[in-house]
């Protein structure tokens, strides 16, 4: 199969706000316990954290971090993870029927972040709790007065400030499995005064209001609409949440890119109805902060043993075909860059997540780690507009799918452009022409491939069966990219 791609230096996207690299990190299975904290381990360092773990979140080089949920921030008590771990309290968690020891909280997370190079996004609880729980929160994390909370986190050893600058208000509140789940009035009351006392105690911090927690919620578009009408002069992002599933098949699951790209554009012409309504200057921005594949164990917490501390809980064992959704999810992520400025894969470690490991043993790469990793370490600069000329396919919703999904990251201060391209096909490679205008003198210097034969193919603690390796570059006009294969083009500037 033949494609060409048409690339114009002029014809940009936007800027690439690297947290669209962002991660999730929550109170959920063993993402804290036996995933980013076992003070047990033969790694860990003095305030228990594991130095495998902490040393791959490195490499993927994750720029923030949202932290402490999702569904377990509807129902957490913030001061519970804070000062004295041995007067720290263990309570039920409702939304995963475990127990919560407390053994880490925002104090320890914080120093968990200094570690990982990371900042965080900080979530509140609008569940169970509210505005007055929120405004003494910043106060803890972010206050530098002479007053109680301020005060208590420097009692508690830390005389700076946190400074966190990104702040969730609540998490999928249209959800009726959300703790205090509301009406999309009840909950544009409350975030719009949550988020009012939160810029009084700190004008400096951006806020991220709910969107709907899927765009197939029964009340999306009303939802949205309704919050926006309360928040919009108050929030700078509206949050998206979606993950696929593998239903019908290979083809089918590949396209899944197209709907969430379809979802993205959905959202913001919502948001930007409420600009022209208001006839307002101010744009609403998007925060895709829950998105993954998500299916085996989708439903696992409803059959799993109750009240345990840190139960192995939605351990989604990743092959070969999500790795290939995973760089086009990313893909689509950076050719929507104008509008989507924060997006977090969910989540970073043991939980649906890139970095697996195990309880006193090792930590390994799932197989989506690697088109995160490489999104992350060579995705930065403008976003330009990619062109793409190739046959498509017809997905079971009737969607015409091209077989390449590509975009392209152009570097100039360091003389790179990048390409990141997912041959879709189950069965033909793709030669592949590339049109540089605006950028001749830039040739191909490095192409890494994610490939396996076996699309069901798994990494493991024993084997990394799914891992990049580097493409010896061909003298010939056209790139050949395999079948249903990753790949990373780089094309350098000539000396």
């Amino acid at each position: 199969m033949k494609a060409k791609l048409n690339i114009n230096k002029n014809e940009i996207i936007s800027k690439i706000d690297r947290r669209i690299y962002g991660s999730f990190i929550e109170h959920l299975g063993r993402a804290v316990y036996g995933g980013i904290y076992e003070p047990t381990h033969d790694s860990a360092d003095e305030l228990g954290f594991r130095g495998d773990v902490l040393e791959l979140v490195r490499n993927l080089k994750v720029p923030i971090v949202r932290y402490p949920g999702g569904n377990f921030v509807s129902g957490y008590n913030w001061e519970d993870g804070i000062g004295d771990k041995s007067k720290r309290p263990r309570k039920l968690d409702l939304a995963w029927l475990s127990v919560e020891t407390n053994e880490v909280g925002i104090d320890d997370f914080q120093a968990w972040a200094k570690r990982a190079n990371t900042d965080v996004m900080m979530a509140v609880n609008l569940g169970t709790r509210g505005p007055d729980e929120a405004r003494a929160l910043i106060e803890y994390c972010n206050g530098e007065t002479n007053t109680y909370y301020a005060n208590l986190r420097r009692e508690n050893g830390y005389e700076e400030p946190f400074g966190f600058k990104l702040w969730c208000l609540g998490n999928e509140m249209d959800g009726d499995w959300q703790i205090c789940h509301k009406t999309a009035e009840e909950y544009a009351r409350v975030a719009t005064e949550t988020a009012k006392v939160l810029r009084w105690v700190d004008p400096s911090i951006e806020l991220v209001a709910c969107g709907s927690s899927d765009h197939h919620m029964p009340t999306y578009g009303e939802w949205e609409s309704t919050v926006l009408e309360h928040t919009y002069d108050y929030i700078d992002y509206l949050s998206l949440h979606c993950y696929y599933g593998n239903y019908k098949g290979t083809p089918d699951f590949l396209a899944r890119a197209e709907d969430m790209d379809r979802f993205i554009k959905e959202t913001a012409s919502i948001c930007d109805k409420e600009r022209a309504r208001r006839n307002s200057d101010k744009v609403i921005n998007l925060s895709f902060d829950e998105w993954n594949i998500w299916y085996r164990t989708k439903d696992e917490e409803k059959t799993a043993p109750r009240w345990l501390v840190a139960p192995p809980l939605l351990e989604e064992k990743f092959n070969f075909e999500d790795a290939l959704l995973a760089g086009c999810m990313l893909i689509t992520l950076q050719n929507n860059s104008d509008r989507v400025k924060i997006a977090c894969l969910a989540q970073l470690v043991n939980v649906i997540a890139p970095i697996m490991t195990e309880n006193g043993g090792v930590a390994w790469k799932q197989t989506i780690f690697y088109p995160y990793m490489y999104a992350s370490l060579f995705g930065n600069g403008v976003a330009l507009s990619t062109k793409a000329e190739v046959d498509a396919y017809t997905s079971a919703e009737g969607w015409n799918v091209p077989y390449l999904c590509s975009s392209t990251i152009f570097d100039e201060e360091n003389g790179r452009l990048v390409i990141f391209a997912v041959n879709r096909s189950l069965d033909d490679k793709i030669e592949l022409d590339v049109s540089l205008k605006g950028l001749e003198g830039y040739t191909l210097a490095e192409h890494i491939e994610l490939y396996c034969d076996d699309l069901k193919a798994t990494n493991s603690k024993e084997e990394q069966r799914v891992a990049p390796r580097k493409k010896e570059i061909s003298c010939g006009s056209s790139i050949s990219l395999e079948k249903h294969s990753w790949n990373m083009l780089v094309f350098e500037r000539n000396s």
